[in-house]
């Protein structure tokens, strides 16, 4: 009977559970619905027009178009730097599953450098996933016809053409325009975001020379392009463009013939020579040897290319216009005898007498002349032809090193002369404060001496001494030198003309100050008995100028004696000539330094008159004569720096260092 009732079923029971479970069922439903609706509500209504952007940026995305790199003339309109069409391997990171697979992969099709892993990877972590990066920069036709048929193989990986610069003069103006190089991580770590944002879709960044001092007129703005892709990411049309501002042309007031006579007159032998307009201080000419190819840097240089120039004993990296320093020697007295002038303490008929040695009362020791026996009595222009240095002994002795300091430095010694060139140094001016922050023993009178014929703790830069003779050739009237000369919007545009007024007002108290060193200069090169005497010979213009022969090092020989072999001298001296013509209204001043010649105006005069020549035959005036061949003068020998006493007479004190122990810059020359 129990057993009956167990197994009858509970009717009313089961269809209210199931009423239950369904209404509970319906009832989810329903609540899915309205979230699906609240959802559709946000996404359509309160959202739309972000996630219609979204939607759209998957389909369209922009792309940035570099702009075309300024390009470089010199004055005259002749090409020194141009852009090349050429091929590059760009990839886009977030198209590539397996970075470095894909990179083993496509080492395979095209040959890939450790180079330009390294800087790819470099760039992949500064970059956007989606921005394409590049790989490898201008491909053969040969690179390019491999990949094209593995292309397949390498989603995210393109062949994209682009503009790469090229220097048609190649080393003749390396240390003039630079050279542009890829950009890396440090370069855009430097940049705030805006700076970043100009640099998109571009590849390289001026490093040095004018293509770094004008990098923000030659770069221009990039623009920009709206493609639609597919699902891989392909181009599949251009839906709208923004051309990008291409960079300006510049012009540079560089003469290409008056450089190409600077090198030739180098002739191999390291040093510089620089050439100045006295009138607005353009620089016509800017030399510095050896040099090297700025080619092989635009594109990536080779680790093998880079270690033998960084190798070489010559160092051609090494800017020595601008960077080089060396003691200016006898150079230095025609600006030194101005500066007697202006302080009132000389005036030009003052004489002094030379017997072959200057003494200091109360020292044992003296300090040489620059010919044996002297040059008996002379005065402010008969010193500066025969480059007496009893006479400026005497007058740096009357200035006082402060005073001196104070007046060479009205010329830019020890100091930027503000050329529109990344890098340049300042050198050494001695002075009572230059010394007391590098030494306990004070200043010396000896010391005082031989700042008067530009040697000692004395060391300055080629532009430094052609940028002092230029304010003198142009009666005193300071200009910044510069390169730069007009710029250009586009080859249809006109050229507009950039303006550098004078520094300040003329440096020259007194025509007559000027006129009468200006003569002692005229008398070097034209009197029959200067240290220039041949420089002049068959110039149609008449020449000023100053030889200057400095030692590297001091010596116990004698150096009265001129029939030491000249490979012997130049292994000791640095050998420096500087002249400028019209003498009477100068348009042109030059100077050179060798880093190893025997005498200035022997050795460094032909190439000033090299220059000069040029210079001639360019403002159509008549061709000089030949110089002619053989020694020209010897008679501007270097002094020696003997121990000087105090002026006390308690004792002595070792001479002023020379160049040579003076503490190295990082390029390791002497200073």
């Amino acid at each position: 009977m129990s057993r009956r009732r167990a197994s009858i079923k509970e009717v009313r029971g089961e269809v209210a559970l199931f009423r239950r479970r369904a209404l509970a069922g319906f009832g989810l439903i329903l609540l899915g619905l309205a979230a699906v609706c609240v959802r559709y509500v946000y996404l359509q209504v309160y959202h739309h027009d972000e996630f219609a952007a979204r939607s759209e940026q998957n389909r369209i995305k922009p792309r940035a178009i570099p702009p075309a790199r300024g390009l470089i003339y010199d004055r005259n309109g002749v090409l020194l730097a141009d852009n090349v069409p050429a091929f590059r391997l760009e990839v886009t990171p977030e198209q590539v599953g397996d970075m470095d697979k894909m990179l083993t992969d496509l080492g395979a099709v095209v040959p890939l450098s450790d180079d330009d892993i390294s800087v790819f990877k470099k760039q992949v972590k500064q970059s956007r996933r989606f921005e394409g990066v590049p790989l490898k920069l201008k491909l053969t036709e040969d690179e390019i016809g491999r990949f094209a048929v593995n292309r397949w193989r390498f989603p995210g990986v393109d062949v994209v053409p682009y503009l790469t610069r090229r220097y048609p003069m190649g080393p003749e103006f390396a240390h003039v325009i630079g050279y542009v190089s890829r950009i890396d991580a440090d370069d855009l770590d430097r940049m705030d975001d805006e700076e970043e944002a100009s640099y998109k879709g571009t590849t390289h960044i001026g490093r040095i020379g004018i293509e770094r001092s004008y990098e923000k007129l030659l770069h221009g703005a990039p623009g920009y392009e709206l493609v639609e892709v597919n699902a891989d990411g392909r181009t599949q049309a251009v839906l709208d463009t923004t051309p990008p501002t291409p960079g300006k042309n510049i012009y540079l007031a560089i003469d290409v013939r008056l450089q190409k006579a600077a090198l030739e007159g180098l002739a191999g032998r390291p040093g510089a020579a620089i050439a100045i307009d006295p009138r607005n201080g353009q620089v016509l000419a800017f030399a510095s040897y050896p040099t090297y190819d700025p080619n092989l840097f635009v594109n990536g240089i080779s680790s093998a290319d880079y270690k033998a120039l960084t190798t070489d004993p010559d160092k051609p990296l090494y800017n020595r216009a601008l960077r080089g320093v060396y003691p200016p020697g006898s150079t230095v007295k025609p600006l030194l005898a101005l500066g007697g002038l202006s302080l009132g303490l000389r005036r030009p008929t003052d004489t002094v007498f030379s017997n072959g040695q200057f003494c200091i009362p109360g020292q044992s020791r003296c300090y040489r002349d620059d010919d044996r026996g002297g040059n008996g009595t002379v005065n402010m222009m008969q010193a500066i032809e025969h480059s007496t240095n009893t006479y400026f002994y005497k007058l740096a002795l009357d200035m006082g090193i402060d005073r001196l300091s104070g007046w060479m430095s009205k010329f830019s010694f020890g100091q930027k002369t503000g050329i529109d060139l990344v890098g340049e140094v300042e050198g050494v001016l001695p002075s009572h404060e230059w010394k007391a922050k590098r030494s306990k023993a004070g200043w010396f009178p000896g010391e005082t001496i031989i700042a008067g014929i530009g040697q000692g703790y004395w060391a300055v830069t080629p532009i430094q001494l052609a940028h002092a003779i230029a304010t003198f050739a142009g009666h005193g009237i300071p200009y910044a030198p510069h390169l730069l000369l007009d710029t250009q919007d586009g080859v249809d545009s006109p050229r507009v003309p950039q303006a550098f007024p004078p520094e300040g007002p003329s440096l020259v108290r007194r025509d007559s100050d000027w006129q009468a060193v200006n003569q002692g200069m005229i008398d070097v090169i034209n009197s029959g008995k200067g240290t220039g005497k041949k420089v002049g010979i068959g110039f149609p213009f008449v020449m000023a100028g100053k030889s200057g022969t400095a030692e590297r090092f001091s010596r116990r020989t004698d150096a009265y004696d001129n029939n030491k072999n000249n490979a012997y001298l130049a292994a000791r001296h640095r050998a420096w000539f500087m002249a400028y013509t019209p003498a009477e209204d100068p348009k042109i001043a030059v100077a050179v330094l060798l880093e190893a010649g025997a005498w200035g105006a022997q050795d460094s005069g032909p190439i000033v008159r090299k220059i000069l020549d040029q210079w001639v035959v360019d403002e159509g005036g008549p061709r000089p004569e030949a110089l002619p061949p053989g020694p020209i003068a010897t008679s501007d020998a270097p002094i020696e720096s003997a121990p000087a006493s105090d002026s006390s007479g308690q004792g002595t004190q070792p001479a002023p260092a020379t160049s040579s122990e003076l503490p190295p810059d990082d390029s390791g020359e002497d200073q």
